[in-house]
This record gives C-alpha cells, sequence and structure tokens, in this order.
C-alpha cells in the first residue's frame, strides 16, 4: 500500500472528502470476533492497540479508514435457537456497550441522525448496533421492542438459514418471503424506529418487506447481483424500488458475494471445512488454518477495490445515488479485498470512484449523509406510527396458526 506521504493525487482528495463526510459503515462484526476470539476480554485484544493480524478492526484503523458512524453487529449463530439466541444478544450488546465506555474519547453511543451529526461534530466515531438475524427476538415483539430501548437501531430479519417468518437467501424456501407475523414484525419495527435489514434475505423476503415497511430499509451489507449471481445480493428490480421507499443499499466487501470467480471457489473451500469438522464461518485460529491448507493448494481469486467499484457503479445507475452505502462486513469474513484489508482501507475505495469520475458531492452521500438521512426517516415514521397505534402484542401462533 502506498504511504500516506507518497499517495497520488486521488488518494490525497480521498482523504480529504473523509475528513469533511466520513464513512457510515453499516456492518462490523467486532464483537462476535471478541467473543470467539478473547470470550469478551476485551483487555486481551484490546482495540486501543494494533490488533492488525489478530482483528480486521481497533481504533487507530478506524481512524485511518476515515470512519465516523459504524454499526456494530450484534450477531448471534443460528444454532443459537430460542432463549439461548436472546441471552447471547444480550452478551453482544453489553459487549457494545463496554467498549464504549472502555473508549469514550473514541466511540461516542449513538440512537438517533441526530447523536451521529453530533459525535462528528466532536470528532468521535458514533456507534450504533444491528442485529443480525430475527432468531435474536425468538417470535417476540416485546423482546424486539427491548433490543430496541437497549440501543439496537436495525435488525436483519434473518441470517443464512430461515426461521419462522422470514426466509433467508441460503435456505430453501420456507413461508414464500414473510409470512403474516412476519409482516406484523416489520410494521412493529416500523413502529419502534427500528431499520429493517434485508441483507441475507430471500428475494422474496426483500419484496414482501418493500410491500409492507412505511420507512426506509436498508441493507446493511450486500452488493449487486447483476454484477456477481449470489443469492447474498440485491437483485435489480428490488434496487429499483429502493427510490420509492427511500431505502440505502449498503455495498459489502465480501469476495465471495462480489467476485464471480470468488463464488465458485468458495463453494469449495467451505465444503473442505464442512469436511474437516468446521463450521464454514468459522474464523477461529485452527478454522483458519485449514483454509490456509486449502488456499495453498488452490489459490483463491482476489477481489480489488475495483471490484466493489463495479458494484457500486451498477447500484448507483439502478437505484440512484441517494439510495447507496457501504457495509464492509469486517471481522465477520475471513476474506477481504486487495486494497481494502482492514477498516484502513476505504480511502482506497473512494480514490478508485474518484478516478471513475464521482463527484464529491455523490461520495458524501454514499460515506455519510445517505445512511444519516435514513435513520432519521425511519425516527420519523417512528413519531407519526406511535401517534396512530400502541405496541402489538400479536404472537406468532396467533397470526401464523
Amino acid at each position: 500500500m502506498t504511504p500516506p506521504d507518497e499517495a497520488p493525487a486521488p488518494h490525497g482528495e480521498a482523504r480529504a472528502l473523509l475528513d469533511e463526510f466520513p464513512v457510515v459503515d453499516g456492518h462490523n462484526d467486532l464483537p462476535w470476533a471478541l467473543r470467539e476470539k478473547a470470550g469478551y476480554d476485551l483487555g486481551r485484544l484490546d482495540i486501543a492497540a494494533d490488533q492488525t493480524g489478530h482483528l480486521h478492526t481497533d481504533i487507530a484503523r478506524l481512524r485511518a479508514g476515515g470512519v465516523g458512524a459504524q454499526f456494530w453487529s450484534v450477531y448471534v449463530r443460528t444454532d443459537l435457537a430460542g432463549d439461548a439466541a436472546v441471552s447471547a444478544t444480550l452478551e453482544q450488546i453489553d459487549c457494545v456497550e463496554r467498549l464504549l465506555s472502555r473508549h469514550p474519547a473514541d466511540l461516542a453511543r449513538a440512537l438517533t441522525a441526530a447523536d451521529m451529526e453530533k459525535a462528528r461534530s466532536e470528532g468521535r466515531i458514533a456507534s450504533l448496533m444491528g442485529a443480525e438475524g430475527g432468531h435474536s427476538i425468538n417470535n417476540s415483539l416485546a423482546t424486539l421492542r427491548a433490543l430496541h430501548t437497549l440501543g439496537v437501531r436495525y435488525m436483519t430479519l434473518t441470517h443464512n438459514d430461515n426461521i419462522a417468518w422470514a426466509d433467508s437467501a441460503t435456505d430453501e424456501p420456507g413461508v414464500g418471503g414473510l409470512s403474516p407475523f412476519g409482516h406484523e414484525v416489520v410494521r412493529e419495527m416500523n413502529r419502534v424506529g427500528m431499520l429493517v435489514d434485508l441483507s441475507h434475505v430471500a428475494s422474496t423476503t426483500m419484496r414482501a418487506a418493500l410491500d409492507t415497511s412505511v420507512a426506509p430499509v436498508i441493507f446493511s451489507h450486500s452488493s449487486a447481483r447483476a454484477v456477481c449471481d449470489h443469492p447474498r445480493n440485491i437483485p435489480d428490480d428490488v434496487l429499483e424500488r429502493l427510490p420509492g421507499n427511500g431505502g440505502v443499499a449498503m455495498v459489502t466487501f465480501v469476495p465471495k458475494f462480489v467476485l464471480q470467480a470468488a463464488v465458485d471457489w468458495t463453494a469449495a473451500a467451505d465444503e473442505n471445512m464442512r469436511a474437516h469438522g468446521f463450521h464454514h464461518l468459522d474464523t477461529t485460529p485452527e478454522a483458519m488454518k485449514v483454509h490456509e491448507a486449502f488456499e495453498a493448494s488452490s489459490p483463491r481469486p482476489i477481489a480489488t477495490a475495483a471490484t466493489v467499484a463495479d458494484h457500486l457503479d451498477h447500484m448507483r445507475e439502478v437505484a440512484g445515488v441517494d439510495h447507496i452505502g457501504i457495509g464492509g462486513d469486517y471481522d465477520g469474513t475471513a476474506f477481504t479485498p486487495d486494497g481494502l484489508d482492514d477498516v484502513a482501507g476505504y480511502p482506497n475505495l473512494i480514490a478508485e470512484l474518484l478516478g471513475r469520475g464521482w463527484s464529491k458531492a455523490d461520495l458524501a452521500k454514499l460515506t455519510w449523509r445517505n445512511a444519516v438521512r435514513v435513520l432519521g426517516a425511519a425516527e420519523d415514521v417512528a413519531r407519526d406510527e406511535q401517534a396512530r397505534r400502541g405496541p402489538s402484542v400479536a404472537t406468532l401462533e396467533q397470526l401464523d396458526g
């Protein structure tokens, strides 16, 4: 990577732009990485220190990357079901809260769009939370509301597996998108002001949620299916609906979602992981040794910042510049693109887009303005909905039978 003092003009422009309009990143799995690698011992993997080689994320690299706001994922695996999933989600929330308490000069707790702007004015990184997977609420709207009270500002409706009321992109069709209870979950999220996140969900679920939501939706970490044909990505007909909804699609950097050759390689690598007794998403040192051995015998295709920029070019063309953002998925993926190796890499992507003729006004929307606008719009909808109706007490059994 070119040292900052030798950076070519586009990199200098990128850094200047990020000083004014820093990145709002839609998805970072640091809390789960801290659970898996350090048992939530924040001293063992202290993000105030350089964690290169251990994590994609630490404070110095967030600063170097021009990150101004981060949605920290409070993800839990789908094999943690029922109350176990709820408990693990609470542990993830506690991890984020402890990070904020430990690093108050750098991380600012943010619940609203105004909080995000305040943190930016103070030179701190606005820290928000997103729950990844509807299994985290155990089919309970009261639990959904409790998570919102604790600071969770989006929920991804599914992770990699179906749940009782919503279909995942990477599972077999179940309820055909959203069940009646699933539609009620979306309505209740609108009412409390929690963003509906459609990353990971089936295309049928995306369309069903857009049919129901009266607030803007987000894709916290998804790319364009027309550029890379993977079910985790967004079809063009869904991207075309974002202007009418007001939502934002935040491009992900995960090579197996952005580079077609990497899709095919990943399928073989995942099968190798399972053959060795590991979950294909396992990033523990033992699992990574298996990954590395596979890669030594079968080199993986390399994505770059240009690969990601190809998705953004397409997403801007289809959805419009007001409806795109960034969600890297750092510390939630084993591999990253060349030049986007960790959270310090965002200037390389901005420089690539500047080189393609993106204006500074458009880049300011991509990095900061669109995400802040969407959260503010969800707050406006919530005020209207709360004036109109009270909390839903519907149950899965009542609505789905």
